[in-house]
């Protein structure tokens, strides 16, 4: 099968949906199809056996959309199949799910009497007009399939975007269950604690992210100062995020900056998965987290929350915990609290390895290949 995939930056390096796009055209090549890939920038991957198609780069996403789609029209594809960044596609899978919940949520973070004024102003933004000009010919019933990769972003595709349901395929993420194992823990933890002065008796709390605030590290450190308080010989490491400052001055504030180390854009995150004890992302919205999934693969129980696709894979008790309110730093310390026993862990570690275990990667794009399929025979039957 041809297909082309839409992306604005195929690039690996990158985490979330560039490195998933990577994974999976490596995945479909190594079955014998024929991948192209539309991006305006490549990074540096040597995948001689993928076609690129360059996209020149624009000032906006409408640009790139249009460019990306121009590009697409001149080609002899079975399926294209786009991750959110155009609107020329047979399957649209928005890896980002919703932007309208996303920014609904994003309002949560604000002041309550800040948030109708940042919602009236933002219909006046050139931005925000531009995702709307772009969802709206994203999400148009032109016969395309759309591929949710959650309950809940298919939830929210309905809702704020008016898809039916008959257009709606549910996809989870999968994992790399040989990358992301409880085996790397022999070669990575003990030396991964010792480099971060974590005691044998400490049990580490990790969060990979981003946006920390959006991904909900205020409420984690609040959370923890309130363990902390309790006597609970705990530790946090935060992966991820660019202006760390105020949060680390937060953690300070609270009296766990001691406990909580930030830790930056980490290139490789199993040695710090190989050194947790558990993984905690109270997430205000994520479509269905990818390193939730990692921490599964690799043993870690997961407490995350209801806002997190993710979290609908997750038993109560037995993979880990979701809680209700992201906000909530009391519900969140009640989630952890029971997983600072080690034989809870270790009970939950195996069932999370198990969870992780049927929800694998090649899972992930033989699902993907059988919608492929449907796309298929739908234009079969319509020529």
């Amino acid at each position: 099968m041809k297909v082309a995939l839409v992306i604005e930056e195929y690039d690996p390096s990158r985490g979330g949906v560039e490195q998933w796009t990577y994974q999976f055209a490596r995945q479909l090549t190594n079955w014998g199809h024929d991948i192209h890939v539309v991006a305006r920038r490549f990074g540096n991957c040597f995948d001689h056996d993928i076609e690129r198609h360059y996209v020149p780069t624009t000032a906006t996403r409408l640009g790139f959309a249009s460019a990306a789609a121009e590009k697409l029209r001149n080609m002899r594809i079975d399926v294209v199949h786009d991750t959110g960044a155009g609107w020329r596609a047979h399957v649209l899978q928005p890896h980002g799910g919703s932007r309208t919940a996303a920014f609904r949520q994003n309002l949560l973070l604000l002041p309550r009497w800040a948030r109708p004024l940042k919602e009236q102003a933002c219909r006046w933004l050139p931005r925000y007009r531009e995702f709307d000009q772009l969802v709206s010919r994203q999400y148009a019933n032109d016969g395309r399939l759309i591929l949710a990769i959650s309950k809940m972003v298919a939830h929210d595709l309905q809702r704020w975007h008016g898809v039916s349901r008959e257009r709606i395929r549910i996809v989870y993420n999968g994992v790399d269950t040989v990358r992301f194992s409880p085996l790397h823990r022999e070669r990575h933890r003990e030396q991964t604690r010792q480099a971060h002065g974590i005691g044998t008796h400490e049990t580490l709390l990790l969060i990979v992210a981003h946006n920390l605030a959006l991904k909900g590290v205020p409420t984690l450190l609040r959370s923890v100062a309130a363990l902390a308080r309790e006597g609970a010989p705990l530790r946090l490491i935060v992966a991820g995020g660019k202006r760390v400052g105020p949060y680390r001055r937060m953690a300070g504030r609270l009296g766990v900056g001691d406990r909580v180390e930030f830790i930056g854009a980490v290139s490789d995150p199993v040695p710090f998965y190989a050194a947790a004890d558990l993984y905690v992302q109270p997430t205000l919205y994520d479509p269905c987290s990818l390193v939730a999934l990692e921490a599964l693969a690799s043993g870690l129980p997961v407490v995350t929350s209801r806002y997190n696709g993710a979290g609908e894979l997750i038993k109560e008790g037995e993979h880990g915990y979701v809680i209700g309110d992201p906000l909530d730093e009391r519900e969140l310390a009640d989630a952890i609290r029971p997983l600072l026993n080690q034989d809870r862990r270790e009970l939950m570690s195996a069932a999370a390895r198990k969870l992780a275990l049927s929800h694998t990667f090649e899972r992930n794009c033989r699902e993907i290949l059988s919608v492929y399929q449907e796309v298929s025979q739908l234009r079969r039957r319509a020529a």
